[in-house]
């Protein structure tokens, strides 16, 4: 008599998933052979498994990754120049235990938002921190804060976390208000936290493209220098899964 009202209690008490697994096992008599403390033990489980369920659900959607890509789903036959040795050392995760970056770089199409979010879903699976940023979208973003008091806030929220996916490097030209948005944040990061850089431009230009001397040499100083190198090349990624999904005629077949 007491099970419902004790059921209902624990979902008011937050402890749903608790409350779900008191009801299973009222219809589990297989389970009245099993003492208090044993049926209590599965309970507890029950309720600590649903809670750490919710919290990388709530960690996954907070990384908000652009591509839902893992390591082990990596297309090797694809010549498009990725080091396999080089990428399973970044797998492993040292580089973001020593605050280090990594730039994916090469023509648009050839898997670098891809190979970031597998990076970044890799870390996020080793219990680290992760967000995903189109960096065109982020600068955008950081002007409005600054504009209704929220800049301090986010720089610092931008700053702790473990691996921060900065994709579309160097697609926009900046502006002298972004160029200095862009070395805070790096600046806030450098020795501290691990960045993930996509860009079609290759490193060397990167400097052209900040179009300020003094702004640029301080960002890639921060940037660039404790970073793994990346350059892919070769055809598009889409454009071959394109032509493989296109049937092939039936008079081309004979």
């Amino acid at each position: 008599m007491l099970t419902h009202p004790t059921s209902e209690r624990l979902r008011s008490l937050g402890l749903v998933a608790m409350a779900q697994a008191l009801e299973e096992q009222r219809r589990q008599p297989d389970l009245d052979g099993l003492g208090f403390e044993e049926r209590l033990a599965l309970l507890v489980e029950r309720e600590a498994t649903g809670r750490d369920d919710r919290r990388l659900r709530a960690r996954l959607k907070f990384a908000g990754l652009r591509q839902s890509a893992c390591i082990e789903d990596i297309d090797w036959r694809a010549a498009r120049g990725l080091d396999r040795a080089l990428f399973g050392r970044l797998a492993a995760g040292e580089w973001i235990d020593r605050h280090q970056g990594v730039h994916l770089t090469g023509p648009t199409g050839v898997g670098k938002t891809w190979l970031a979010c597998a990076l970044g879903h890799k870390a996020f699976r080793d219990g680290r921190s992760v967000l995903y940023q189109r960096l065109p979208r982020l600068l955008e973003a950081l002007a409005l804060a600054r504009g209704d008091g929220r800049y301090a806030r986010m720089l610092k929220t931008l700053a702790r976390v473990q691996v921060l996916i900065l994709d579309d490097w160097g697609l926009t030209p900046l502006t002298p208000e972004q160029r200095r948005d862009l070395l805070e944040l790096v600046d806030d990061r450098h020795g501290r936290a691990a960045t993930i850089v996509t860009s079609q431009l290759p490193v060397s230009t990167w400097h052209e493209w900040i179009a300020d001397p003094t702004l640029g040499d301080a960002i890639l100083d921060r940037l660039v220098h404790n970073a793994h190198r990346i350059e892919l090349k070769g055809e598009s990624m889409r454009r071959r899964a394109a032509r493989r999904a296109v049937p092939v005629d039936a008079d081309q077949e004979n």
